[in-house]
């Protein structure tokens, strides 16, 4: 629901399309923080699987490990996650900060990951791990429900520049 709707989406809307009502939501997460938390801790072991497969991969064939982790990383729609913990960031609370720890096993899995693909001349030496999820997260961001529908595929489409744009 997030990546359909949003970061401020009604928990009531999270609850309805999860197939609950909202005090079951609430039970289990309760409140708002604790349902980013559980999705961002989620998204973290997604990064960190994506980001091992393409480690065992870099070895044999570096372009295709880093286009087939970009894939992936567009695939979990990171820009719908970065919403949520921004309007988490914006409401002042200290749990915010939680949420970054929460990210950097990822980050530091994947800046070691970038440099076996610069050892190996696969991406742009300038490439950096927060830089990759912040453009993923660009190219990902929701978008209101006419624009999804006039252009379907343009986050792909996006998502093939930044391929091309970020091999040496």
């Amino acid at each position: 629901m997030f990546a359909e709707r949003g970061g401020d989406v009604a928990l009531e809307v999270v609850a309805a399309a999860g197939g609950v009502g909202i005090a079951t939501l609430y039970r289990n997460f309760p409140s708002r923080y604790d349902l980013v938390y559980a999705v961002v801790e989620d998204t973290v072991e997604r990064i960190l699987d994506a980001v091992t497969a393409a480690r065992g991969a870099a070895g044999q064939d570096p372009a295709a490990a880093w286009a087939d982790l970009l894939a992936r990383l567009v695939d979990m729609e990171l820009g719908a996650l970065i919403d949520a913990i921004g309007l988490q960031a914006r409401s002042g609370s200290k749990d915010a900060s939680a949420l970054g720890h929460l990210q950097q096993p990822a980050l530091d899995a994947l800046d070691e990951l970038l440099s076996v693909l610069k050892d190996a001349d696969a991406i742009r030496q300038d490439i950096k791990a927060l830089e990759v999820l912040v453009a993923v997260a660009t190219i990902t961001r929701p978008q209101v429900a006419p624009i999804r529908e006039a252009a379907p595929g343009v986050h792909r489409q996006l998502a093939d520049a930044y391929l091309a744009w970020s091999r040496s």
